[in-house]
């Protein structure tokens, strides 16, 4: 709470007036000042301020409910001035001036005035006795209570010392500083030692402060005590309290007006209005002067009788009834103001009688015209007019005509048409509320009617006096033990303002009672006559005779106990400290000061700051710096003097008074601050201490520096460690005047300084703080955030050490909340809460709580945007309670198809009921719809047998469990609609399927791991007579008859699965009890799944990529468990997919599938892959041929495409040589055979292992580097024996061996020749006649090759290396597909003809073979 949004400035109810007195008289000055907190009163003397107690007996000062008075006792011609009284607050100060003229004495002394108290001289007390009088009031009155009709008397005991024998002081009663003289209503009497006041008929006119001042030849006393004066029983319940107050404004012999106060009790409705009752003086007979109600509390009464007195009397009515009536008013004549100003008599008022003597009229003339007409009150029910008689009056006495006229209009017509008015004022009623009228007087006379006055401006009948708005906030304040002083701010623009009506409720009673039942005219008010120790509110209303304003705002609760410490004397501050400077210019400093350590009994209010100036280091006089206390802890004193030395003090100051003033400061040089950087900041404060964290509050610096202050910087160190273990807490500047502190160490004490920071750099460090432990005190507790029941977010804090004096002072961002329109705080005790009336983001921010008058007890919650959304959240489902569900209403279908809808709630009682709804109709139980509410568990379930399209549409269940509510609904409309009834008629199909033999689970397929397709179904309810047929394509492919078992799953298996196995499956079921079909489409789309899976189980089975070399470059590589012919790969490189070409190619052999890179290069070094498509997310093997695995696989290559080209190059004989040649003599014999070899290489011929030569017997050639041929012209037996043919060259040697074997027989007429194929068979040349073709020919494969040098390499690499060409030849595809082989392509034939026979009748076997040499490889011939 703000403690400045509590006080408002002084305010002078009455002012002092100025007095005009004898020598040797005292006069006294007083006056009324309202004010919160009480202000402090200082009387000046011609602006110098006065001293009681420097001038002992000269002047006296008192202040008592907010009475204040300065008495000069034994005035002397010195004390002629002018006095200045100042009342001052935190609020502001204010003056009033009154002058004092002394006289000399030459007369007697009016006896009126008063006497002074007492009169000291140079050498003792005298007095005009030549006695001093010591007056002691004891035995007071305290603060009564007592009600209308009651007798009530108020007595003190008066001891005067001396006691003189039969010494009367002067006594004197006032009731709200107005004398009280005896009356019917008031009774005074004075024993001698006792002074009573009876009041003989209580009234509320009777309510008020009632004095009583006793005065003697040396001065006086007095006491004073406040009378409550309740309103009696109503006569009739409900009705309201009396009015009060009834008085006559204006009466003249036409009308007289009566004005009264509203009572503060309506009997608990609206006051309707008032009746005016007049009784003539002497009488008893009361007369209703009004016929229905009025609402002004004002009103002209008419129908008097000229002369005769009256007194009046006012009731209120209300719904209910009318109240009793008021207390009368005083008498008044009904006589024209002239002829009362001339009368020469006085009125008997008890009798009605007046005595009136009037001057004889002379012949007269026609009078003037009035002057000055104007309208002087308005209303609803009446117009008063007033004016000045004419200057040209005649001689004889001037009577009035009133005339009015419609606004607009030009029709006048008069309105006392018989008898002229002798008073120069009227009373108009009847007139039409809410027109505008003009008004105008004649003056008339025995001469005539004279010329009429100057009309008024047209006036709207209607109430101009406004009823005024509510008082503002109202502030209790503890008082006593059965009082408490209520303050409030004053209705704004309120006319005619009569007073202030206060309530008080205890809280949570509800129950009003009224605090006054007389209006106060003041804003501050002592409510007594409380219950001690309960907890009250209260709240004012302003009242003026146009009505009652509405009530204010609540107050806050303040419990009702005695105050400052439960009675512990008022104690002023201790002096404050710390004192520094923070901004210095030519003739100003601004000073900052330290709070004091103990700020008495109440909260501080302000500080005054006084200041000397220091010459050669002597202080000077002290002087006030400011005159109005400042609430905050810094202040600029202004009109010093430039490069002066100046000391400062400063005091402070509560309700209890001024408290000593400060050690004065250091000496402060004032010139002029030139420095860029900023001053330091100030007013450091810590909140929020906990173990290991606290929270620094500070002001900025006054003194910005060169530019604006655009951060600040906070430093840390332990309080008894060294001034270099200063450190920073921050290293970026904050922005804001506040920081969270974290990290501390538990039981250290800190210290803490701040330094601010502009464009020029960081400026002057702040004050350090006092040492303060980091620990979290016993019994603090943090704010804690709730959302009630209504939704309400609230923030909480509750501490368990205050004090009496304590208060919680709610901020945000550390900024003390005074708009009340977004936030409301609420305190009940210990506890606080902030209640957000519209949270939003403009709420975000940190919110903190301090309780005053405590060690510290603070905490703070931050609300983010997070929080905000969260308790956003929670406070919507709080307004508006929801039965928690744990499922929404869904469907689902039972046995049959049939429907069933139902939802789960968490929670609801045996009170909860439900509605169940379609199409906005609520169905009931029936033959359609069943319906169960199972409330242990919360099911709510509603059953239908079936679904027609009439039930299209949304289903609701509503729930209802008290406050709380929740539906759930379900839309089923269109093909939502029509697949659930689809599925309805389904699973009543289902139901009767299922009486015969049926599937469980309809056909499907699944892929083994072998790659194996496996159709299966799970079939059920079946016996041995049901059979189960499958069909391919309507085509019936197997029987499964006399099954034998109740359930069990039928299968088909599909092994090496090809494109020739797509199609439609169907299994049937069939028995005496009826038949089902299962379905599986292996086609299109169906196929390709099947097939993507097959390929995912050979992707899964294949292995990792591996490297290997060949002759003609390197080769990756991987196997699969089986292939396909229509499994697709795609090989990778880095990534990209490789487009084949001549160098680079892959391909299949068997399951290995295969990358051929030839001729390698480094530009072939990086990642491959080769990833498997299966339709989804494929899989890929990776190897990575570069570093060492290249480097390796690159010398193999190398190593075997030397050996390879040694291979192809060396020597060696192709063939055309048989093992064993057997030959009659005399044949000629010939061979001939292929011989290969780069370079070309030299032929040697053999036999018996030595070398031959060509000879005309035998004839050896070597033809063009490839043909080699041996010729025996004339076998002979000399000629057997083994031979040999030796082909070498660089590359390496290697020989061919044959035996001829001649035999003696008859020699053949046609010649025999042999052929070898390319491998090395031997078969009969082309020209061999036939039926040497049946004799038998041994021939062998001459395949036997000695290697002679290190270049040749091995047959198998050879071999794998020839069939290598041919599958590349044969499975060539495309670059980025791999298919399987054909499988109708063979390998290459080869023919043996070892140990073989060939008939001689097999011509076919002569051909020569479709690759062979281009020249026959071996002929021999036999002539």
């Amino acid at each position: 709470m703000n403690e400045d949004s509590l006080m408002h400035a002084p305010e002078f109810v009455i002012k002092p007036r100025s007095h005009t007195v004898w020598e040797k008289q005292c006069v006294r000055l007083h006056c009324t000042v309202s004010g919160w907190p009480d202000p402090r009163v200082v009387w000046y003397k011609n602006n110098v301020a006065l001293d009681p107690l420097a001038n002992p007996g000269k002047y006296k000062i008192e202040s008592r409910y907010s009475v204040h008075s300065l008495e000069i006792n034994k005035c002397d011609f010195d004390d002629t001035a002018q006095y200045r009284v100042s009342a001052m607050n935190a609020q502001g100060e204010l003056s009033a001036f009154a002058s004092v003229v002394v006289k000399r004495f030459k007369g007697e002394i009016d006896e009126f005035l008063p006497a002074p108290r007492r009169a000291i001289t140079e050498v003792g007390p005298v007095s005009e006795y030549g006695i001093t009088f010591q007056t002691h009031i004891v035995d007071k009155f305290g603060v009564s209570f007592g009600r209308e009709g009651e007798t009530m008397s108020l007595g003190c005991t008066v001891i005067i010392y001396p006691a003189l024998h039969r010494y009367q002081p002067e006594v004197e009663w006032y009731r709200d500083d107005v004398l009280l003289s005896p009356s019917k209503w008031t009774h005074m009497h004075w024993s001698g030692d006792r002074a009573t006041l009876t009041l003989t008929h209580l009234n509320k006119e009777d309510e008020g402060l009632y004095t009583l001042r006793v005065t003697t030849k040396s001065g006086y006393e007095t006491y004073s005590a406040y009378v409550f004066v309740r309103d009696a029983d109503a006569e009739v319940e409900g009705a309201p309290a009396a009015p009060l107050d009834v008085r006559c404004l204006d009466a003249n012999k036409d009308y007289i007006i009566v004005a009264w106060k509203q009572p503060a009790v309506d009997g608990g409705s609206s006051i309707l209005g008032y009746f005016v009752d007049r009784c003539e003086v002497g009488t008893t007979h009361w007369i209703q002067c009004n016929d229905t109600p009025v609402k002004f509390a004002r009103f002209p009464v008419t129908g008097l009788v000229e002369g005769r007195s009256y007194i009046f009397r006012v009731r209120a009515v209300n719904k209910s009834g009318i109240s009793r009536p008021s207390r009368v008013s005083e008498p008044v004549a009904a006589m024209d103001p002239a002829d009362r100003a001339r009368m020469r008599g006085t009125s008997a008022p008890w009798t009605g009688q007046i005595i009136v003597t009037e001057e004889e009229p002379a012949e007269g003339i026609v009078p003037g015209k009035p002057l000055d007409l104007q309208v002087t009150e308005a209303t609803k029910n009446y117009v008063v007019l007033s004016w000045k008689p004419p200057g040209e009056k005649g001689l004889e006495g001037v009577m009035y005509y009133v005339e009015k006229c419609v606004s607009g209009t030009d029709s006048w017509q008069r309105v006392n048409t018989e008898i002229p008015v002798k008073s120069p004022r009227f009373a108009l009623f009847d007139l039409a509320e809410g027109k505008a009228y003009r008004f105008r007087v004649r003056c008339c006379n025995s001469a005539g009617v004279g010329e009429p006055s100057d009309p008024t401006e047209a006036t709207t009948v209607g109430d101009k006096l406004d009823i005024p708005s509510a008082p503002g906030k109202v502030i209790p304040t503890r008082n006593t033990d059965t009082s408490v002083v209520v303050s409030w701010e004053a209705s704004r623009d309120a006319k005619e303002l009569v007073g202030y009506y206060i309530e008080g409720s205890i809280v949570g009673s509800n129950v009003w009672e009224p605090c006054n039942n007389k209006p106060v005219n003041v804003t501050r008010f002592i409510c007594h006559g409380l219950i001690t120790g309960e907890k009250y509110v209260f709240r004012v209303r302003a009242v003026n005779a146009a009505g009652i304003s509405q009530f204010s705002q609540e107050s806050e609760a303040v419990e009702v106990k005695a105050a400052i410490g439960g009675g512990i004397l008022h104690a002023s501050p201790a002096p404050p400290y710390g004192i520094t400077v923070l901004e210095c210019v030519r003739d100003s400093m601004v000073l900052a000061w330290k709070q004091p350590t103990f700020i008495g009994g109440a909260d501080i209010t302000g500080y005054f700051v006084d200041y000397r100036e220091v010459i050669d280091g002597v202080p000077g006089k002290w002087h006030e710096a400011n005159i109005k206390a400042v609430s905050e802890r810094a202040y600029r004193v202004s009109d010093l003097k430039e490069n002066k030395k100046y000391q400062f003090q400063v005091r402070a100051a509560n309700m209890a008074g001024v408290g000593i003033p400060s050690l004065p400061s250091n000496t402060f040089l004032c010139e002029e601050w030139t420095i860029a950087v900023p001053g330091p900041p100030y007013d450091l404060q810590i909140r929020e201490v906990r173990n290991d964290s606290l929270v620094l509050l500070w002001k900025p610096p006054v003194y910005q520096g060169r530019d604006p202050v655009n951060g600040f910087y906070v430093d840390i160190k332990e309080a008894d460690a060294p001034e270099e273990a200063w450190r920073g807490v921050n290293t970026k500047a904050l922005e804001k005047t506040y920081t969270k502190i974290k990290d501390l160490k538990e039981g250290e004490k800190y210290v803490f300084r701040v330094r601010a920071q502009n464009k020029a750099g960081v400026g002057k460090v702040s004050d350090v703080t006092e040492p303060v432990p980091a620990l979290t005190k016993p019994g603090t507790k943090e704010i804690v955030v709730d959302v009630d029941d209504d939704g309400v977010i609230s923030l909480n804090f509750e501490c368990g050490n205050m004090t009496p004096d304590s208060k919680f002072v709610w901020s945000k961002n550390y900024e003390e909340i005074t708009d009340t329109s977004r936030l409301s705080t609420e305190t009940k005790g210990t506890k606080s809460k902030v209640v957000f009336n519209r949270p939003g983001e403009e709420d975000i921010g940190v919110y903190s709580c301090l309780v005053t008058h405590t060690d510290g007890a603070s905490s703070s919650y931050t609300l983010s945007e997070e929080e905000l959304k969260r308790l956003l959240e929670i406070s919507h489902d709080h307004k508006f309670p929801i039965i928690p569900l744990k499922s929404d209403l869904a469907v689902e279908l039972l046995e049959k198809g049939r429907v069933r809808f139902w939802l789960q709630a968490e929670k609801i009682s045996n009170n909860g009921r439900v509605d169940y709804v379609f199409n906005d109709n609520v169905v009931s139980q029936g033959e359609k719809y069943k319906m169960n509410f199972d409330k242990n568990t919360g099911v709510i379930e509603m059953t239908m047998e079936s679904l027609t399209p009439a039930d299209e549409g949304t289903y609701t269940f509503q729930l209802q469990d008290g406050k709380a509510t929740n539906q759930s609904s379900l839309v089923l409309i269109g093909d939502v609609f029509k697949q659930l009834q689809k599925e309805s008629e389904f699973q009543r199909k289902e139901y009767f399927r299922k009486q015969g033999p049926h599937f469980i689970e309809y056909l499907s397929w699944e892929v083994t791991p072998e790659c194996c397709v496996v159709l299966k179904c799970k079939v059920g309810n079946m016996k041995k007579e049901t059979s189960a047929q499958w069909h391919k394509d309507r085509h019936q492919i197997k029987v499964d008859e006399h099954l034998g078992f109740a359930e069990g799953v039928l299968k088909l298996e599909i092994a090496q699965i090809s494109k020739k196995d797509a199609g439609v499956y169907e299994v049937i079921l069939k028995d005496d009890r009826g038949q089902d079909t299962s379905t599986l489409n292996l086609t299109d789309q169906g196929f390709k799944d099947l097939m993507n899976e097959v390929f995912s189980v050979i992707a899964n089975s294949s292995t990792p990529l591996k490297i290997t070399s060949t002759d003609e470059g390197i080769r990756l590589y991987t196997f699969v468990s089986y292939y396909n012919d229509l499994l697709q790969v795609t090989w990778h490189y880095k990534d990209s997919a490789i487009a084949f070409s001549d160098r680079i190619k892959s391909g299949v052999v068997g399951e290995q599938l295969w990358l051929q890179i030839k001729e390698p290069t480094e530009k072939d070094m990086g990642k491959y892959a080769i990833e498997f498509y299966d339709g989804k997310g494929g899989l890929r093997r990776t190897v990575d041929l570069s570093g060492q695995a290249f480097d390796d696989a690159f010398a193999e290559f190398q190593r075997l495409k030397a050996a390879a080209i040694a291979e192809r190059n060396r020597a060696r004989v192709a063939g055309g040589l048989p093992d064993v040649v057997t030959i009659q003599e005399g044949k000629a014999l010939n061979l001939t055979c292929n011989i290969s070899g780069n370079p070309v290489p030299e032929v040697t011929w053999l036999k018996n292992d030595r070398e031959i030569t060509s000879d005309e017997h035998c004839i050896l050639k070597f033809e063009s580097g490839k043909f080699a041929s041996f010729t025996i012209t004339g076998v002979n037996t000399s000629d057997s024996g083994k031979y040999s043919i030796l082909v070498k060259n660089k590359y390496g040697t290697e020989s061919g061996d044959f035996t001829v074997e001649v035999t003696e027989g008859t020699p053949d007429l046609g010649v025999t020749s042999y052929w070898t194929d390319e491998e090395g068979n031997v078969v009969f040349g082309p020209n061999t006649p036939k039926e040497k073709m049946k004799t038998s020919l041994t021939g062998t494969k001459m395949q036997k090759r000695k290697e002679s040098v290190s270049k040749a390499s091995t047959v198998k690499n050879v071999e794998d290396r020839e069939q290598g060409k041919k599958n590349e030849a044969q499975n060539d595809r495309n670059p980025g597909e791999v298919g399987a082989l054909d499988s109708d392509q063979t390998k290459e034939a080869r023919v043996d003809l070892i140990n073989q026979t060939l008939p001689v009748d097999q011509s076919e076997a002569s051909e020569q073979p479709a690759d062979s040499a281009e020249k026959p490889e071996a002929v021999a011939e036999t002539t």
